[in-house]
């Protein structure tokens, strides 16, 4: 594990302010914390701050909403970002999901105070209340046309809602356990669910059915990705032909986050294992970077970068701190991560430094969405 530096979540504010300061700290394993700070010392003609480090840091580029911190005795550096904008009135309590739709001028987003919402992703504003489910909903997404939302959630229900008047349109029943995730297959023709009850099930979206169990792993299944395999990867023959009603499900694969400290791989469209992997602990999500290689993250903080064509040995394991892995996504040519202790990092690899988008002070980050206008 490589050493990893922290900021004071609200940095940007307090170095607004004159003579202002933000703590600074260093943890390699093994090793004392080194601890430091930063201090304005001015401001340029540009309104960009002028910024000192303490003795074991030095600061690089700085602009109004990011700062560039090296520790060169851990040779370690990382680039602090500031939120540009904040929405504090969609939830009164903690979001547990969001999405934003394709093209970017909504999001949806779910809440431990037991709303699901739809709202301009521009400035914030409510546009719809989508209420339906009995208890918590867990995940929501939008379809790729952007019109429509997909829920799961504590009552087993996975729904269908309309963007445009918040109407339920499709109820999907036959899970029994609360839904932890969902996928889309393609357009939107099909997609998956998986559950607490320990099954990963495939939909058929315009008959309101079930279509498989595509999975029944005996464990919580917490997350799932579904994509495009490698051709060298055998992906096994169905033991019947496949539904007509099975749209796009032919050389995928689909990834399963177990509870039970396993990854599994199953061909989607025939339902055969395709690998199982031992972790070190609960997987909590997964997906894809390519068709070849994928994450996973666990409990205990790893995250698992892994070879489809050979997942007996993974390519890499970067492990930043304790706190559970609880959300992955792909990102240019790297991926982003967030962490039940509020950490949030964008890894790519032709930066020699990790980025940190800040100001979520130690409360969990469920979840992480690229917005693509």
């Amino acid at each position: 594990m490589a050493a990893t530096l922290r900021i004071q979540s609200d940095w940007s504010q307090a170095l607004r302010r004159d003579e202002g300061e933000a703590w600074l700290s260093c943890r390699s394993p093994g090793k004392p914390t080194l601890y430091g700070s930063l201090t304005r010392r001015g401001l340029s003609t540009e309104g960009v701050p002028d910024i000192a480090a303490s003795e074991g840091f030095v600061v690089g580029e700085v602009t109004k909403k990011s700062i560039l911190i090296s520790c060169p005795h851990e040779n370690v550096s990382t680039k602090f970002l500031a939120p540009y904008t904040t929405f504090s009135r969609i939830h009164q309590k903690s979001i547990t999901c969001l999405d934003i739709s394709s093209g970017g001028g909504l999001g949806v987003s779910t809440s431990t105070d037991g709303t699901m919402k739809i709202w301009q992703a521009a400035n914030g504003e409510i546009r719809r209340l989508l209420e339906g489910h009995v208890y918590d909903v867990n995940c929501c997404r939008f379809f790729p046309s952007g019109l429509v939302v997909l829920s799961g959630g504590m009552d087993a229900q996975l729904k269908i809602w309309s963007a445009e008047d918040a109407s339920c349109v499709v109820t999907f029943k036959g899970h029994k356990g609360g839904i932890l995730d969902t996928a889309i297959v393609d357009r939107g023709r099909n997609v998956l669910s998986c559950s607490r009850d320990g099954t990963a099930r495939l939909w058929d979206c315009g008959k309101s059915s079930c279509l498989a169990v595509i999975a029944d792993c005996g464990s919580p299944i917490n997350g799932i990705a579904v994509g495009t395999a490698d051709d060298s990867v055998n992906l096994g023959t169905p033991e019947k032909a496949p539904s007509e009603r099975e749209i796009g499900t032919e050389g995928k694969i689909l990834l399963l986050a177990r509870e039970d400290k396993k990854l599994q791989g199953v061909g989607l469209q025939s339902r055969q294992p395709v690998f199982l992997f031992d972790g070190s602990d609960a997987f909590n999500c997964c997906t894809f970077l390519s068709s070849t290689y994928f994450l996973a993250g666990t409990q205990d903080g790893n995250i698992y970068q892994l070879d489809v064509r050979n997942t007996n040995a993974p390519i890499q394991i970067i492990h930043r701190s304790g706190a559970p892995v609880l959300s992955l996504l792909p990102y240019r040519d790297g991926f982003i991560a967030s962490q039940g202790d509020g950490t949030c990092f964008i890894i790519q690899q032709d930066l020699d430094y990790v980025i940190d988008l800040t100001e979520a002070d130690c409360d969990p980050v469920y979840k992480v969405r690229n917005m693509v206008c």
